[in-house]
């Protein structure tokens, strides 16, 4: 885990603007956190005349598209990119960036590693973290304006989805109060709050609604209704024709059972690995990070998560006996 700092928000800026050529990138699988950051940044910074490349080893999932700029988020290169300096968002570790967008920018230097997790592994030749701020758009919030860099409406918008998407629409405890003060900020700014919390948490395809009766189907209460999990294996996805950020956030309907502690989501890959999701009610009761980093992963005290080798029954009993071992 990584636990300093050896660069300030000043110090990125003055990198920035030394620089004619940036590629921004952030982690698989991204979020709304990890490509709202990659849009607002790289938004901001070609107002302020830079050369932007944004890639992601996933491209930009169908639920984030209606953001403007969406559609620069692009798949990595097979050549290597050209560039002055490589920002990477909202990233823990080098691995989780994907080893497509690793080789892409492997030639660019020096490398800025910006994030919020508090298990960042402290990769790259900067390194901004502040476990503090609940998303990492947050930080680039104050990045763009402490720096005095462009706000563009691109970056107004994806930052109050970043920010948003990250702390649950402003409800979970990482939420602090400049959270909300740069809510009502980039309010201020002209974004429209009712648009764009409809079109994260009010515009999902019917196919999530299939997957949610699937996982229903499976649910496993465990540890006294302590621990609800859940299972997706490769033949379902398949057949519903399942995208990545179809099963996103669904964790929180289990974890929002009374009696329930963790809630933990079970996802066969086709590497015969099993993603684990994993949620806490409160780190008081379980701090999942711990649970996660067992299985060689991370992420935050109240959601972590990790890849596993191995088959999906399998991984799923030996991670449950772990999450029971940690909280009884």
């Amino acid at each position: 885990m990584f636990d300093h700092n050896n660069s300030s928000l000043a110090e990125i800026g003055t990198l920035i603007r030394d620089a004619k050529s940036v590629v921004i990138i952030s982690h698989v699988r991204p979020d709304g956190d990890a490509v709202g950051t990659q849009i607002a940044l790289g938004a901001s910074l070609q107002e302020l005349g830079k050369e932007v490349i944004l890639i992601n080893e996933d491209g930009c999932p169908s639920n984030l598209k209606f953001l403007a700029g969406s559609d620069k988020v692009l798949l990595p290169p097979e050549n290597h990119i050209d560039a002055d300096l490589c920002i990477a968002l909202d990233t823990a570790n080098n691995e989780r960036l994907g080893g497509r967008c690793i080789e892409a920018v492997k030639l660019v230097k020096p490398v800025i590693n910006i994030d919020h997790h508090i298990t960042n592994e402290g990769y790259g030749d900067f390194v901004y973290v502040d476990p503090d701020s609940p998303a990492t758009a947050q930080i680039i919030y104050e990045l763009i304006s402490n720096e005095g860099f462009p706000f563009p409406t691109a970056s107004r918008d994806s930052l109050f989805v970043g920010i948003s998407t990250d702390t649950g629409s402003f409800r979970y405890p990482a939420t602090t109060a400049r959270t909300y003060e740069v809510g009502a900020d980039l309010l201020r700014m002209g974004a429209d709050c009712g648009a764009l919390s409809s079109a994260i948490y009010e515009s999902y395809p019917y196919r999530r609604i299939e997957l949610l009766k699937k996982l229903l189907g499976n649910l496993k209460m465990t540890v006294d209704d302590q621990v609800a999990s859940w299972c997706l294996d490769l033949q379902t996805k398949e057949e519903l024709s399942i995208k990545p950020e179809d099963s996103e956030n669904l964790s929180d309907l289990i974890r929002g059972i009374d009696s329930v502690r963790v809630a933990v989501f079970f996802e066969e890959l086709k590497d015969c690995s099993v993603r684990v999701s994993m949620r806490s009610k409160d780190v008081n009761l379980a701090d999942v990070s711990k649970i996660c980093s067992h299985f060689g992963g991370g992420g935050h005290p109240l959601a972590s998560g990790a890849r596993v080798h191995g088959k999906l029954h399998e991984v799923e009993e030996k991670v449950l006996n772990k999450i029971c071992n940690s909280i009884t």
